[in-house]
């Protein structure tokens, strides 16, 4: 973290009182810091090894020997970050001051005195010269003075004086470019379910796709997080769980295409399975599913229209053949005559029904083989009927297991998404994270 403070530092040294009566009532001076005392406080906690100040201002030095030393700096301090909620994460950075010269018997460090008096227990942030960050906010800028019993007064790291920064990441760019493109194609893999149950192919290649986008997803979130292995971030886990989902919305789209496509000659769809898959749970699905019976011509031909009627009729007038408009009454002249209500009139002439009734038995073994050809059609038109009706029922049972998974996908998706940015949304930086002995720290204030 690379912090620009001002460096305030207030000291007492003895040897720089005077009277300000005997030198014309001068009571302060201006002093290079090459010529005066310094406590040689610095960054304990820096990362780029550099522990002077950007800039050696002059030190004011008081009559009573009372020195004010402010110097501008530049700090590059290690922060240890948690990224276990990014990007709803909040970060705890402390500086760590101490001299690295002088021990506790030769200098005792204390916090600044505030107006008022007490001790200033924050840290001071002008607001005039606070410029606000664009992705984090400071939340909390405690001061405080700490020992280390586990040393005594002559080591260095017996005291140290720590200033606190509790800062918010603000997560609206990773909302906006990140967490919203992500739901909304992650949410496009729950719709497969609303192609056909035959459709497997399409169904497939739509689910690969979205588990290739957020596979982009997670390269871009694996720049923006720090490398580390200690813990998995928010938007990692999301992006885990959403695959997670996509592969198992893949495997169900085999599998409800793998029974669309069965047939009486691979499976054998019993009466239990066809009741429970077509008659039982389509009743819990809110769905009205008819099963195709055996004997059912599938698929069911629509009622026709007049227009329809009219021409088909006249295709037919078209299409007959004129040697059965030239024939048409031999029946009547072979004794086969029906009255105007069609009934086959009984009295017929046996002189000539007799040479007919010859032919026919003459013929009878051509008339035998007719008959079983067109029994032969009807048991084959029967047998298609039969396993149309079978495969159209597997199609349905296909409709039936999308619909089923389609009402098992979405409530996982949807509860898994607002219980993973819900825990986000709620960790928040606490009212008071330092708190030691009952005490708690001032609020730090950044506004005008």
């Amino acid at each position: 973290m690379t912090t620009n403070v001002w460096l305030q530092l207030e000291w007492n040294d003895y040897r720089m009182t005077w009277n300000d009566l005997d030198y014309g009532g001068i009571t302060v001076v201006r002093i290079s810091h090459e010529m005066v005392w310094l406590p040689d406080i610095v960054l304990e906690n820096n990362v780029d090894g550099q522990f002077e100040v950007a800039y050696y201002a002059n030190v004011l030095v008081n009559s009573s020997g009372h020195m004010y030393w402010l110097p501008p700096a530049i700090f590059r301090s290690a922060c240890a970050v948690e990224v276990t909620y990014f990007p709803f994460d909040w970060q705890n950075c402390t500086l760590a001051f101490r001299s690295k010269s002088y021990n506790a018997k030769e200098i005792n460090l204390l916090l600044a005195f505030a107006d008022d008096g007490g001790l200033m227990e924050r840290v001071e942030i002008d607001p005039e010269a606070f410029t606000e960050n664009g992705e984090w906010a400071i939340k909390h800028c405690p001061a405080w003075k700490y020992v280390n019993y586990r040393y005594t007064k002559d080591d260095l790291e017996y005291q140290e004086i720590n200033f606190g920064l509790i800062i918010q990441r603000k997560p609206l760019f990773y909302i906006v470019n990140i967490i919203v493109p992500c739901v909304l194609i992650s949410s496009l893999v729950v719709l497969v379910y609303f192609l056909p149950a035959k459709a497997g192919g399409q169904k497939c290649t739509t689910s690969i796709s979205v588990l290739l986008a957020q596979t982009v997803f997670l390269f871009l979130i694996a720049q923006k997080v720090p490398e580390t292995s200690l813990s998995v971030p928010l938007i990692g886990k999301y992006l885990i769980f959403v695959m997670i989902v996509s592969t198992i919305i893949v495997l169900s789209c085999v599998i409800v295409l793998n029974v669309s496509l069965r047939t009486p000659s691979t499976h054998n769809l019993t009466a239990v399975m066809k009741r429970r898959l077509l008659e039982i749970l389509p009743r819990y699905l809110h769905m009205k599913i008819e099963p195709c019976e055996e004997g059912e011509e599938t698929p069911k031909e629509r009622r026709k229209s007049s227009l329809g009627i009219m021409l088909k009729a006249e295709e037919y007038v078209l299409k007959k053949p004129r040697s059965e408009l030239m024939f048409e009454r031999q029946r009547e002249r072979h004794g086969l005559s029906r009255d105007s209500r069609g009934h086959r009139v009984d009295g017929f002439d046996v002189g000539v029904t007799t040479p007919l009734f010859k032919n026919l038995a003459h013929c009878a073994p051509e008339i035998k083989e007719c008959v079983e050809a067109c029994n032969f059609i009807t048991s084959s038109t029967k047998e298609q009927n039969k396993t149309n009706a079978e495969m159209e029922n597997w199609i349905m049972i296909g409709k039936v297991l999308d619909v089923l998974c389609f009402w098992g996908a979405l409530p996982l998706f949807v509860v898994g998404t607002l219980a993973i940015f819900f825990m986000g949304h709620f960790n928040n930086a606490p009212e008071h994270p330092f708190k030691g002995g009952g005490h708690e720290f001032p609020l730090c204030t950044t506004s005008r």
